[in-house]
């Protein structure tokens, strides 16, 4: 394998590797100027020691180092599982909030400085999480990833378990902006379609976004939906929604993401360079390509030259824990808080 390294402001693009190391080809499109990160997949993970080798691994690419995700939210959408906490599906939380509110925002604080810290640990800057869509009953591909149908619970939970995630040393991504709950069709197959008005939206979707951006919510993922009352383009191609209402109206200064380019609700955009291109023009700051191997060249032979913002790259940057699980065992916060994951998932059979 090279060890030629790319220096330089990183690129608006993050994208996926095929495996558990990384081959010399992967290597050279990593160091692609326009590349700024890497979404790891469960099947780039056998092991935590395997898992910090091929982060290092990432990190040796560039300079300033590439970012490095995964969905590791909990419950179904856990990336990495064997010699990693469980962690529950946030609907458990919710649950656990109707019993008793300040308990529940405990025990969110908790799993989320237990998920921060083993992924810290392995060298993953963050995960994107949390999930903020309200629970409508409506929406398989979400279901019990959401945390509640009451827009306050899912503003105080989340905003605990942002709280957890800050304190492990990991920033925070909230999705799927402005709310992927309502609608019964999954976007990763469909172009889903939300026709309600824009007051009945602001009045339960947009709330734990107005509360969390104001407590720091590092970062956002727009929806691929569309809205027609709004906007006739998905919210993740929309000017009006991530420029005017959530940058504008709403203040939010941090990272926006694209969702999932080669999902089927970005198709209305065009082609992979064509919907790079729209989510960047309406405001994303970086766009992700995943499982689309194809793609990949097309995509970074035709997007034109640019860079991320550099301040909001750097407040995505995880903090530097001593590499390896084993090394959090050391740490009395960490062992606490692993005890009362393991307290309340014992409390929810």
């Amino acid at each position: 394998m090279s060890e030629a390294r790319a220096v330089g402001a990183l690129g608006p693009v993050m994208l996926d590797v095929a495996g558990l190391e990384l081959v010399e080809a992967e290597c050279e499109v990593l160091r692609h100027p326009l590349v700024g990160g890497v979404i790891l997949f469960s099947r780039n993970y056998s092991s935590p020691k395997q898992l910090c080798a091929l982060t290092a691994a990432i990190r040796a690419q560039r300079q300033p180092e590439l970012l490095i995700a995964v969905d590791h939210e909990g419950g179904r959408v856990q990336r990495f599982q064997q010699g990693f906490s469980r962690i529950p599906p946030m609907r458990r939380l919710g649950e656990a909030w109707d019993r008793n509110r300040a308990e529940a925002c405990k025990a969110a604080r908790d799993i989320a400085y237990v998920l921060a810290s083993e992924l810290l640990a392995c060298g993953v800057d963050f995960s994107f999480t949390p999930v903020l869509d309200v629970d409508f009953g409506e929406s398989g591909v979400i279901g019990d990833r959401a945390f509640h149908a009451n827009p306050e619970a899912i503003s105080q939970l989340s905003a605990a378990l942002i709280a957890g995630l800050r304190e492990a040393g990991m920033a925070s991504v909230g999705k799927h902006f402005p709310g992927h709950g309502y609608v019964r069709a999954d976007s990763h197959l469909a172009v889903p379609v939300d026709a309600r008005p824009y007051a009945e939206i602001e009045a339960a979707d947009l709330l734990p976004y107005r509360e969390l951006i104001k407590q720091g919510l590092s970062s956002v993922m727009p929806a691929h939906v569309i809205y027609p009352e709004i906007d006739a383009h998905p919210a993740g191609f929309s000017a009006q929604w991530l420029q005017q209402i959530l940058r504008g109206q709403m203040g939010f200064d941090g990272m926006i993401f694209s969702d999932d380019l080669s999902m089927e609700g970005a198709s209305v955009a065009g082609g992979v360079v064509a919907r790079a291109q729209a989510a960047l023009a309406a405001g994303c700051d970086m766009v992700l390509l995943c499982n689309a191997p194809g793609a990949t060249g097309e995509l970074l032979a035709g997007l034109p030259s640019s860079v991320l913002n550099q301040r909001r790259a750097e407040a995505m940057r995880g903090a530097r824990l001593a590499p390896g699980l084993e090394a959090l065992q050391s740490i009395p916060r960490f062992s606490l808080a692993r005890a009362r994951l393991d307290r309340f998932v014992a409390s929810q059979a």
